[in-house]
């Protein structure tokens, strides 16, 4: 807004100076009057075709010089500029003219004087006013880089738990902050103190902002959000202003919420770097550990944060008294999942044949940013065929799309990777449906997707589950190897097809030895490193395990994978006829559903 204003009032003064010199030249020229120039011979010429009637001369200021006026028979009159007014005269008597000789004017004082004056004053405090207006903007820009960014908005109370759907229990706990909030005496009375800290934790699009949106609606207190990396700058010092900065307008409106989100791009464990540009990070993280619970006193602010990476917080901002309450905002259940259905439906036209409690079957592991998401994906399905309401349909080809990626239907395949392509799926497909914890199956296809996968295999997930079993773990291996193992029994030959299931079975089968102890080699013991490597520490930090263990651990993720290939490789030659039979009805028709596939085992 700045700038506009400066800009606007550059253009007011440079239009000014323009108008203030087309001034000065206008009366500078306006007695200009026309004029030719003059030679002996033009008016000798004028005067012996005796055509002149009469002659007026008019000296002008700087003597002997000015203009010669001549009267033609004709009427026209033309006007000469003289050297010499006193030999145009004696010229113009010899040939029997007396002429008229006017009294010389005077100087216009204004044009002469006043004018040049005025305009080099106008030109000096344009350049003034200029010079001092960039002084002001650098000075006001540097007295405001270490002010707060955070947005404050005064609690409209627009959006509220009821349009929060699918946390209960994460708004339930939230409900106790927002009594707070309305009537801190009814707990001050009692003795409790009112929590500094909520730090909300979850996978991304779980709804921690949301929620943090619903808290200040409802409690209708002022609301200061902003995020960890408008903290941090390339200069020193800058974000441990910022934070000083942001807690005194905090105070200023308390009670009142400040809302930080993406907590960990400024509160990560300290002494994680090598130095460098961490320094200013670990001072912004200071000035906040400070301002949470140091010697200041910030009654009536709660903070809220959220973040998807507990785990590389700075064990100082997680104790009590600064993060009182954490929150883990988990993944919606199949009936969370059917409530935030509802709520993102609300505006949108469903047909007659739209079953809401089967897409939240069919959506196991979706969040609610991953259910708006399919539900606006379905809603622009159904805008594209022209169509005023949307179809199970459109929200199953928008899963597909979500989920896997655009089917590619124009894509030109060969004949040879088409049938290729469908035993590959075939294999996976029949494991899933043999295998009892996982699948069943709900499409296959082999319709290439925006990916890159030349087909795809999708189950349709019976019930959620909080964690996995080492049955079903060592099952998922074995579905991923299906694909693989189908092109060695039919075409005696493997393909690159197989290289991401590759890739996942033997991030299943190395999470099992060295995560979660599911060796009866290795034993009940964690050798995992990942997070270690994530945190960013010395690049010189020694290994949990020596190079002997490590072979070790080598040797029984193969053998996992070995000994699932065999037990897959088993199954599908058991059913090799549903594996032809599945294979020549996928070259035919492209993709076949849940009933279609299912029916080729009876």
């Amino acid at each position: 807004m700045k700038q506009n204003k400066n800009s606007q009032g550059f253009g007011l003064y440079f239009i000014v100076l323009i108008f203030l010199v087309i001034a000065a030249i206008y009366f500078s020229t306006l007695n200009a009057g026309r004029t030719t120039s003059y030679t002996e011979r033009d008016m000798t010429v004028a005067l012996e075709s005796e055509q002149v009637v009469s002659a007026v001369i008019e000296p002008s200021s700087v003597t002997p010089t000015g203009k010669v006026i001549l009267s033609l028979k004709d009427g026209s009159v033309e006007t000469l500029n003289v050297t010499n007014i006193e030999s145009a005269q004696d010229t113009l008597v010899s040939y029997g003219i007396y002429p008229t000789i006017r009294e010389v004017e005077a100087d216009n004082w204004f044009l002469s004087s006043v004018l040049p004056l005025l305009v080099g004053a106008v030109v000096l405090v344009f350049i003034f006013v200029m010079i001092n207006n960039q002084s002001a903007g650098a000075n006001s820009r540097l007295m405001n880089f270490g002010k707060s960014r955070a947005q404050m908005s005064m609690g409209d109370g627009k959006i509220t738990f009821a349009d929060v759907a699918g946390l209960q229990e994460e708004k339930e706990d939230l409900e106790e902050i927002v009594e707070f909030l309305k009537s801190p005496a009814k707990f001050t009375k009692v003795g409790a103190r009112i929590p500094k800290g909520v730090l909300m934790e979850g996978a991304p699009g779980t709804g921690k902002t949301l929620l943090a949106k619903a808290v200040a609606g409802e409690a209708k207190v002022p609301f200061f959000s902003i995020s960890g990396s408008d903290f941090v700058e390339m200069y020193v010092g800058v974000g441990a202003s910022r934070v000083r900065d942001l807690f005194a307008e905090a105070k200023k409106h308390a009670p009142c919420i400040v809302f930080i989100d993406e907590i960990d791009a400024v509160a990560r464990q300290r002494g994680a770097g090598l130095g460098g540009g961490h320094d200013e990070r670990e001072q912004t993280l200071n000035q906040l550990l400070v301002e949470m619970d140091g010697f200041g006193v910030n009654e009536g602010i709660i903070v809220m944060a959220a973040t998807n990476r507990v785990d590389i917080l700075d064990h100082a901002i997680l104790r009590p008294g600064r993060f009182d309450r954490r929150i883990t905002v988990g993944r919606p259940d199949v009936a969370g999942r059917k409530e935030i259905l509802n709520v993102h439906a609300k505006n949108k036209p469903l047909g007659d044949d739209v079953n809401l409690e089967e897409i939240a079957q069919t959506t196991a592991g979706f969040t609610g940013a991953d259910l708006e998401n399919l539900l606006n994906e379905a809603a622009i399905r159904a805008a594209r065929e022209d169509r005023k309401y949307v179809t199970q349909d459109d929200i199953k080809k928008a899963l597909i799309k979500v989920g896997i990626g655009a089917e590619k239907k124009s894509k030109i395949i060969s004949e040879k990777e088409k049938k290729i392509t469908a035993f590959h799926e075939a294999g996976h497909a029949i494991l899933f449906h043999v295998l009892p914890d996982v699948g069943p199956v709900f499409t296959v296809s082999i319709i290439p997707t925006g990916l890159g996968a030349a087909g795809y295999t999708m189950p349709l997930p019976e019930k959620d589950e909080m964690f996995l079993t080492k049955s079903k773990m060592l099952q998922e291996i074995m579905v991923s190897l299906g694909g693989r193992i189908a092109e060695e029994i039919i075409f005696g030959d493997i393909t690159t097809g197989a290289s991401s299931d590759i890739k996942k079975a033997t991030k299943v089968a190395r999470q099992m030895v060295t995560r979660y102890g599911m060796s009866d080699h290795i034993g009940v013991v964690c050798y995992d490193e990942e997070e270690e490597v994530f945190i960013g520490r010395d690049y010189g930090h020694p290994k949990n395990h020596s190079e002997e263990i490590a072979g070790e651990i080598d040797k029984e993720v193969k053998a996992i994978i070995e000994d699932c290939y065999q037990k897959a490789k088993k199954i599908i030659l058991e059913h090799e006829d549903v594996l032809h039979h599945c294979a020549e009805l996928l070259i035919e028709k492209e993709k076949i559903g849940q009933e279609e596939f299912e029916a080729l085992f009876v």
